[in-house]
Formats: structure tokens, C-alpha cells, sequence
């Protein structure tokens, strides 16, 4: 029987990752999010900090792109090709479906719901958003910081991460038709989204 796989992509300020780590808890499984970038450092002996200057984040270069496309998914680590964005992704892509493998888990972006469901797994796919007001509210009361700067840092993480997701993906990052839950979190406190993504994964009977 196959694991329970949960995959969160979220809006910034949206208290995804948030969700994310409740739901982990209610459901005792495991979490992954940053440490994906560690495991992957460990795996590879690639430095993590250059590792995290590519998480969920692609600087359009037509060349980079088309010289990489076509390269093989399992360049070995120690070859020089291997720090291009797309081999790089093609390694997390590779970790992140050995994890799913592993165990029950939640899984917060790197496009983990198209990587899982295009190689034959059937994760519980979910976009955690909330309206613009609130996003706002959220990351100037959290990092103490102004209107203007909120918005601006709302913008180009939100930026990057559609940019990442199509670049890799073919397809939207903020479509509902590439999820199977969408959850507004003006709705809904954190607790109550992980209990509401909960009982939806128990009723799709993953396992």
C-alpha cells in the first residue's frame, strides 16, 4: 500500500508552512521543507548555502535552459554539470520521491505535487492561499516591517515561486486545477486548515 504523501504549496504570507507543520504533528509523520535543501547537500556534497540560492527560485537564461534540457536526471554529483538548475532540480526531484517512498509524509513546495504525481504516486495536493489584505497584515506584523516593504516581498517571492513552478512544471502554480484541496486561511485558522486537510486525507484513502 502506498504511503500518505501530502504536499503543500502555498502562497506567501498565507501561513502554508504553518499549516503544514500542524498538520505534520496531528498526523505524527514526517515534514519536509528547508531540510529537503540539507538532505540534498548530504546526498550530493554540494555546498547547501549554493543549494538554497536555487530553492524554488529560476533566473530565466534561454541557454542555461536549452544547454541542460538535455542532459541525463542522474548526473553524478561530482561532475561539473551537475550545479545547473535543471540537474539540480532533477536531484531534489529524485530525493523527494524516495521520501515519499519512505514514509507518510507533508512535503511544503519545490513542486513536489507535479514531481509525485507524474511518477506514479497519488499525493493529497493542496494550495494553501489567503487574500492580498491579509498576507500583508501577516508579514508586517511578523518581521516588523512596512506596508510598502510587505507588499514588495510578497510580490517576488510570490513571483519566484510561479516563475519556478512554470519553468519547471509546464504549468500554473496558482491554478486549482493542479490541486485537489485549495484552502483560503482568511476562512480558517491554522489548527482548523491541518484538520480540515486531515480529515480530507483520510477520506481519500491514501493507503
Amino acid at each position: 500500500m502506498s504511503n500518505t504523501v501530502i504536499t503543500i504549496a502555498r502562497s506567501y504570507g498565507s501561513g502554508g508552512r504553518a499549516v503544514g507543520k500542524l498538520l505534520a504533528e496531528k498526523m505524527n509523520i514526517e515534514y519536509y521543507d528547508r531540510n529537503l535543501i540539507y538532505l540534498a547537500s548530504a546526498k550530493s556534497g554540494m555546498n547547501a548555502e549554493f543549494l538554497s540560492q536555487h530553492d524554488e527560485y529560476v533566473k530565466k537564461n534561454l541557454f542555461e535552459k536549452l544547454s541542460g534540457a538535455f542532459l541525463p536526471n542522474d548526473i553524478p554529483p561530482e561532475s561539473r554539470k551537475f550545479s545547473s538548475r535543471e540537474n539540480i532540480f532533477h536531484f531534489q526531484s529524485k530525493i523527494i520521491r524516495e521520501l515519499a517512498a519512505k514514509s507518510d509524509c507533508v512535503m511544503i513546495g519545490r513542486c513536489a505535487n507535479y514531481i509525485l504525481k507524474n511518477h506514479g504516486y497519488n499525493p493529497v495536493r493542496v494550495f494553501v492561499w489567503a487574500p492580498e489584505e491579509q498576507c500583508i497584515k501577516t508579514v508586517m506584523e511578523k518581521f516588523s516591517i512596512t506596508r510598502t516593504e510587505a507588499i514588495r516581498t510578497i510580490n517576488d517571492i510570490n513571483k519566484h515561486r510561479r516563475e519556478y513552478y512554470k519553468y519547471y512544471t509546464g504549468n500554473d502554480w496558482d491554478s486549482a486545477k493542479n490541486y485537489d484541496l485549495c484552502i483560503n486561511t482568511e476562512d480558517y485558522d491554522f489548527d482548523s486548515a491541518a484538520e480540515l486537510i486531515r480529515r480530507y486525507a483520510s477520506i481519500t484513502d491514501n493507503k
